[in-house]
């Protein structure tokens, strides 16, 4: 018995463990940086073409996941500190950009039309593009919307996972990993921490 209750810890702090450690690390290059992906504007544009001289910082993202459009009364979702964190990245020289990976939604919720309609109703301010097959994502091993991945100048992953501790209140939130970790790439120093866990929907591949 107390063997199988320490097996069953240790695979559980492995878990725990492994959802950071899965897919994109610190200092890994942004993979498919020149893939050409669809604009709301109509414009066929790439990771490169976004990045500015100090970074660059993806969102992905959908229309309907509650992690990021809220629940009316209950939850705020993170979508409304979108534009707020792109007039931090603008500030410093970082750019940013929104993808939406849920090939599985995209007769529906996700469709290129909703997101266009998604854009005007949030006010976007930063591009917003359609990851055709999800190509994009599986390189990147995104797994949810939201889910977060900052790189410094040269492309190399500096920050992954949410943009804070709090989805539900934005007045709530005690711990601004993505926004410090901006300051901090700014100022030429690690992020503190470099990844959290990405908390949201599935991105609905299939």
């Amino acid at each position: 018995m107390k063997f199988r209750l320490l097996l069953t810890f240790t695979l559980l702090a492995f878990t725990a463990h492994s959802t950071f450690s899965q897919g994109l690390e610190p200092g890994d290059q942004a993979p498919s940086a020149d893939l050409a992906l669809m604009d709301i504007s109509g414009k066929a544009i790439t990771l490169t073409d976004v990045a500015l001289e100090n970074g660059l910082l993806v969102i992905y993202t959908c229309n309907s996941c509650p992690f990021v459009v809220g629940r009316p009364g209950k939850s705020d979702g993170w979508e409304g500190r979108y534009n707020a964190l792109d007039a931090q990245a603008e500030a410093l020289n970082i750019g940013m950009v929104l993808v939406n990976s849920n090939t599985a939604k995209r007769d529906g919720d996700d469709s290129y039309t909703e997101m266009k309609k998604r854009a005007a109703y949030a006010a976007y301010t930063m591009p917003y593009v359609l990851d055709e097959d999800h190509k994009l994502a599986d390189a990147f091993t995104a797994r949810t919307t939201p889910h977060i991945f900052l790189f410094d100048g040269d492309l190399k992953l500096v920050y992954s996972g949410s943009i804070d501790d709090n989805g539900s209140d934005a007045e709530a939130v005690k711990k601004h990993w993505l926004a410090n970790a901006m300051e901090r790439m700014s100022e030429g120093k690690r992020a503190k921490p470099d990844q959290t866990k990405a908390l949201g929907c599935s991105i609905k591949r299939q």
